[in-house]
């Protein structure tokens, strides 16, 4: 269909007005001044930016262990993910010379034929126990050769700390004093052990806490990702068959869960000064 001389002119307009506007828009590809060097996530840098890193003395490098597992009806599957990340990054910037690697997100969470443990429940993801252990040996000595000598690795979850004991095991018998792995047990004994105390001292009940998906758990979330917990209000208490074990979230608040999150972060700095100076 022919188009009037008129519509032509009209149609120009129209799109010398819209690029104008795009011509306003800032550069997509233009990084914020900075965003990089200010970061403690080793994926934010570039290589020459952690290469200064490193020679400037960020020679801890921790290494966050999450896990994509089921946590009851109210707690989203990237759970350990999340709390991991967050917690994590605030144990690295209070450290002050430690970078962060990125979150290892596939862990052992129980069999597949058949399912079992976790597994029985939609979402869970699990890999083989060796495949993790090798792993985490993998990247561990990635990070030596490029000139760390201290990696930690924070396990979110109490189903794998053997296999995270036993890769550091290896990895120090191999590397013979040139380098040092670094599990420190403070982190999962501050969030089980510490944080129970202490909401028992608030007045909770054990069969409230629990051990999986409840009070302590969901506490934990909400200070970490709130968005990741669904309504507890007039909800029904949820049990095992639900993924949730011993406990009862429905009381869990955020302002709970950022006293165990300080909990853990103390904890954890203090015996990662402690275990690096020696």
């Amino acid at each position: 269909m022919a188009v009037s001389g008129k519509g032509r002119r009209a149609a120009l307009g129209q799109f010398l007005t819209a690029a104008g506007g795009l011509a306003a828009l800032p550069a997509l590809s233009a990084a914020p001044a900075g965003a990089g060097p200010a970061s403690v996530w080793l994926e934010d840098l570039t290589w020459t930016e952690l290469r200064d890193r490193i020679q400037a003395g960020s020679t801890t490098l921790i290494v966050p262990i999450g896990g994509v597992e089921q946590s009851g009806p109210f707690i989203a599957l990237g759970k350990h993910n999340q709390r991991v990340r967050v917690i994590a990054q605030q144990i690295a910037e209070a450290l002050g010379h430690a970078l962060l690697a990125p979150v290892v997100a596939y862990v052992p969470e129980g069999g597949t034929a058949p399912p079992s443990s976790h597994m029985r429940f939609p979402g869970t993801i699990t890999v083989p126990e060796e495949v993790f252990v090798q792993t985490l040996m993998s990247a561990a000595e990635s990070l030596r050769v490029h000139g760390m000598r201290h990696v930690v690795f924070l396990g979110d979850h109490g189903g794998y700390r053997k296999s995270v004991e036993r890769a550091a095991a290896q990895l120090n018998r191999r590397w013979a004093g040139s380098a040092q792995a670094l599990v420190p047990p403070e982190y999962y004994r501050a969030s089980t052990e510490g944080f129970d105390a202490l909401l028992r001292e608030q007045g909770f009940r054990g069969d409230e806490i629990g051990s999986h998906a409840g009070l302590a758990d969901a506490a934990l979330q909400l200070a970490v990702a709130p968005d990741s917990v669904r309504s507890l209000r007039n909800a029904a208490r949820p049990g095992s068959a639900d993924g949730v074990y011993g406990g009862d979230p429905r009381r869990a608040s955020a302002a709970l869960g950022q006293r165990g999150v300080e909990l853990i972060v103390r904890n954890t700095v203090a015996a990662l000064r402690r275990d690096i100076a020696r």
